[in-house]
């Protein structure tokens, strides 16, 4: 498994540098960046060892990984503004990187602990965007990953397969691991979309089709 540890250490940095890179285009400070980046890296997987009843604090044994996050996000910090630009191009294909990879560690982390099929689905979603989400809220943002992409769908697939034992050996999760990625790029590319159904026009409307009514009420009144 030391493959995935090279793995998760792709998507921390990854996960790290774009929760900075959004700090930094909503210009807060140097500890908002610092804060931003730490959630996006390791908030999923506080919501997974919360959901699926690990410590939290084991996050703290990944100390390692804080400090890889912490020196990209100051990179991330220092660099310049071309040089992020330039980054955010390929920045897609290092989220895909972290997903799979973080999606893939909480199905197992579920698995090992003998949890049903659905608290495996839920352990690889959360562990795959829930540091997204957490970064997008406190940015003051809607979370993309629930509107503009198909994203979520991706680390649930990793969870299904892993929790119907369809990937088990290490060349297995390796092919597993490509598959999301490759999925994840594909999405991007084609840009797919789940269905959705937008309410937003027909309470905008609602209020004028209330007023016109009571306007025609009023005026056979007065007739």
């Amino acid at each position: 498994m030391d493959i995935f540890n090279i793995f998760s250490i792709i998507g921390t940095i990854a996960f790290a540098v774009s929760g900075a890179v959004v700090a930094m285009e909503e210009e807060y400070d140097i500890l908002g960046v610092y804060v931003l980046g730490l959630v996006t890296a390791f908030g999923g997987g506080v919501v997974r060892n919360l959901l699926i009843g690990l410590p939290v604090t084991s996050i703290w044994n990944q100390g390692y990984l804080l400090k890889i996050a912490i020196i990209a996000m100051t990179i991330a910090f220092l660099l310049p503004v071309r040089w992020i630009l330039r980054w955010r191009r390929s920045e897609a294909f290092f989220d895909a990187i972290g997903l799979s990879a973080f999606a893939i560690q909480g199905a197992l982390y579920a698995t090992k602990m003998g949890h049903p099929l659905s608290a495996v689905l839920v352990a690889a979603m959360m562990t795959g965007i829930g540091g997204g989400i957490i970064r997008d809220v406190l940015a003051g943002r809607k979370p993309l990953v629930l509107k503009d992409e198909i994203y979520a769908v991706w680390a649930m697939l990793a969870g299904l397969a892993i929790g119907m034992g369809w990937f088990v050996t290490t060349t297995e999760l390796l092919i597993l691991f490509v598959v999301i990625i490759t999925f994840r790029m594909l999405s991007v590319y084609f840009k797919w979309k789940l269905p959705r159904r937008s309410l937003k026009r027909a309470f905008v409307t609602e209020p004028a089709v209330s007023m016109s009514t009571r306007n025609l009420f009023k005026k056979r009144d007065v007739d």
